[in-house]
């Protein structure tokens, strides 16, 4: 099977998902907590189910790993030369009990370890980023190409405040973004570490960084 007949498939997950997510956004969520700051819903755990249901079905032998099963196992499946599809149901959850759009499905396929094809997909903003690796990267069908800004002073930074709360890792996030403040235009915290490099690769943003992200759905 073609690159591109995965990439159908993973664009079709995507977008049943993100119409749960779209039905959702605007209802009462139920919501559990992770860690002290870190949600998960329904809405994430039906998304998954339904992803990798869409999945199994068209790739069988497949692997597969996703944020909200490896956290109730309570661990990361390892990475294999296998053919291994890594899913983040719903990137953004806080920003999704808040009712702030940006939030995302994102899928993407390995091969042998490296990464084949993305599939990012807003359905609040109704915009699908696609790539294939080696053939570019897409926004709702149109060619996109990250900034040419070579000027730090002037670029656009975006980052999170991650999820833990203890005095050390909060003193390093802001000592870190004190020092950035400095030396660039302004910064931006939007949610969505996978929104985030969306916003690189089609120029909205200059520079991404996250220090801590919890597993290769974030990546």
């Amino acid at each position: 099977m073609s690159e591109e007949q995965f990439l159908a498939v993973a664009e079709e997950a995507a977008k049943n998902a993100g119409e749960i997510i779209r039905k959702g956004f605007y209802q009462t969520k139920n919501v559990e907590h992770k860690g002290q700051v870190d949600l998960v819903t329904e809405t994430d755990k039906a998304c998954e189910d339904l992803i990798f249901n869409h999945l199994r079905k068209h790739f069988p032998d497949h692997k597969f790993i996703g944020e909200e099963t490896s956290a109730a196992l309570g661990a990361t499946a390892d990475l294999t030369d296998d053919p291994t599809w890594i899913v983040d149901p719903l990137d953004g959850t806080t920003n999704f009990v808040h009712g702030f759009p940006f939030v995302c499905v994102s899928i993407g396929l390995t091969i042998r370890k490296i990464p084949t094809l993305g599939v990012v997909y807003n359905p609040i903003m109704n915009e699908l980023f696609t790539a294939v690796r080696g053939k570019g990267a897409f926004l709702n069908g149109s060619p996109i190409k990250a900034s040419s800004q070579d000027e730090l002073v002037k670029a656009l930074l975006v980052t999170e405040a991650g999820t833990k709360r203890d005095k050390t890792t909060v003193d390093d996030t802001t000592n870190r973004i004190n020092k950035l403040l400095y030396k660039i235009r302004s910064i931006r915290m939007c949610g969505s570490l996978a929104l985030n490099m969306c916003g690189v690769a089609c120029g909205r943003l200059d520079l991404c960084y996250e220090m801590g992200f919890g597993g290769p759905w974030y990546g």
